[in-house]
């Protein structure tokens, strides 16, 4: 009988207790399998040992992992935006499998301007360990990325990885 009551209970107040989920519970809850295939992707990828990883003095939480697909030797001279800079670049996204969300190759010369303070954290974060003239791959974890936030064909928790090429800094401004 005791069992029975148990059980009884059980079934009761189970859709009460989900029901007490917080908004991020439930979401860190549906999206289980897509942030855990994200995770382990993203964990082959720090294995291969081809990324350096890179973590902001502004907020330690953050990283990005970077390889440069270019000779650093003929850009180490050359200009790094700041966090106010505009910059010029040529980049294709893709998600964790290979799905394509955005390119700038859409662009009609394919080069697009962009505030660097208007983007996500990642690529403010690759930027700023850029120099014009680099191209890197970048991986963007998503907590540096959109977060537990949806925007087209980004789920939330996904992992953004990127190719960048950083082409100019229009109206560079000196450090103070």
């Amino acid at each position: 009988m005791k069992k029975s009551l148990t059980y009884l209970l059980g079934i009761i107040l189970a859709p009460a207790f989900v029901s007490c989920l917080s908004e991020d519970e439930k979401l860190w809850n549906d999206y289980q399998d897509w942030r855990e295939a994200n995770d382990n992707w993203l964990e082959e990828q720090i294995q291969t040992g081809r990324y350096q990883k890179f973590v902001p003095e502004w907020n330690q939480d953050l990283n990005v992992r970077m390889r440069w697909l270019n000779d650093r030797s003929k850009t180490e001279e050359n200009l790094t935006p700041l966090y106010t800079s505009s910059v010029s670049v040529k980049y294709k996204g893709w998600l964790y499998d290979g799905t394509p969300f955005d390119s700038s190759y859409l662009a009609t010369d394919s080069v697009v301007t962009m505030n660097l303070k208007s983007l996500i954290p990642g690529w403010v974060i690759a930027m700023e360990n850029m120099k014009v003239g680099d191209t890197v791959e970048v991986l963007v974890p998503y907590e540096s990325g959109y977060g537990t936030s949806s925007i087209g064909a980004i789920l939330p928790y996904s992992v953004l990885r990127f190719e960048i090429e950083l082409r100019d800094i229009p109206a560079y401004e000196v450090r103070p």
